[in-house]
């Protein structure tokens, strides 16, 4: 498709961001499931969520909820579209697609809040409802020139609000950035790099999985941050990771495209023995052969001239 002029663009843009503002909250199909005890065992154990009150139903029946609770957090799992979309097109989607359709198509998450108004009980089901709140733009961005997109959504037992998360992505042109003669194109995801995470991506260009340690109270944490979570010291090392792990949890994405990886590929995260967790990519083997638990060991790509990322391939045992 051929972008017309700036102008013309972000007209047409922000007349329509107004006809879906102006349409106010639109609800969406119900989850097709109920709250459950599996789906809530299967959440709690990826994210090491070890409170009893959300798996154990003797202990719950002691406490102030009277029963098993779900985690609050969960609360955009219970409504999330599989693959295919089953939930069905929302008021958001028309102004992302023409986003898409004008040359927009980088996206990434800039804000994400939630708020929680009660714990949900197992047996209720949820129901989502979405409004467009805002779009911003255009706003040039070291990524690209582009528009950010605010929404907000509602999840409602009956007429009951029980949850509410805004969201904001930034949707941009990524930049034509031509490599020098001799380089190859820069790979489009790229992380960022700071102080606090530098050291791990000079380990990556050295072949070295490099853990932040902290400088007094020894203990490891990732990914790396300012300061120890455990003693707030801010003296901070680092120590090199053998390399082997098991996959502790993983996902095989199929969409929305990204650019870069082709899908499906698979994400995981990573359970290595030195006491940490870290994800990355499985490669070198087929999306529908990764098992929990499968050993693996760091292997490193060099994505293009500059950037180099620690990814995980099978581990012979």
């Amino acid at each position: 498709m051929t972008t017309t002029a700036g102008s013309d663009v972000h007209e047409r843009l922000t007349a329509l961001a107004e006809r879906q503002i102006a349409a106010g909250e639109v609800r969406g199909a119900a989850a097709v499931d109920t709250v459950n005890l599996p789906m809530i065992r299967h959440w709690v154990d990826a994210m090491g969520d070890a409170n009893p009150v959300y798996t154990d139903a003797d202990l719950a029946a002691g406490t102030v909820h009277g029963e098993i609770v779900a985690p609050p957090a969960m609360i955009q799992v219970w409504t999330m579209a599989g693959v295919k979309g089953e939930m069905g097109p929302g008021p958001i989607t028309p102004v992302l697609d023409m986003l898409d359709a004008e040359g927009f198509t980088g996206v990434v998450a800039t804000n994400c809040e939630q708020t929680y108004h009660r714990y949900l009980r197992l047996g209720e089901r949820v129901e989502p409802s979405t409004r467009l709140t805002g779009l911003s733009g255009p706003k040039t961005t070291a990524l690209g020139a582009g528009y950010f997109v605010t929404w907000m959504i509602t999840w409602y037992v009956s007429e009951e609000p029980v949850a509410e998360m805004m969201f904001r992505v930034l949707k941009f042109r990524p930049w034509e950035e031509k490599p020098a003669p001799g380089k190859r194109d820069p790979y489009p995801l790229r992380p960022a790099v700071n102080r606090d995470t530098a050291f791990f991506w000079e380990g990556a260009t050295e072949g070295e999985l490099r853990i932040q340690k902290c400088g007094d109270c020894g203990k490891l944490r990732h990914p790396p941050g300012p300061f120890c979570p455990s003693c707030r010291s801010l003296n901070r090392t680092y120590v090199v990771a053998a390399g082997a792990g098991e996959v502790f949890s993983f996902v095989v994405h199929h969409n929305p495209p990204v650019p870069g990886p082709r899908a499906p590929f698979v994400v995981a995260v990573v359970a290595l023995p030195e006491g940490v967790r870290i994800v990355g990519n499985i490669i070198d083997c087929p999306p529908e052969q990764v098992t929990i638990g499968m050993p693996v060991q760091v292997t490193y790509r060099d994505m293009d001239d500059d950037l180099t990322l620690p990814m995980w391939a099978p581990r012979e045992v």
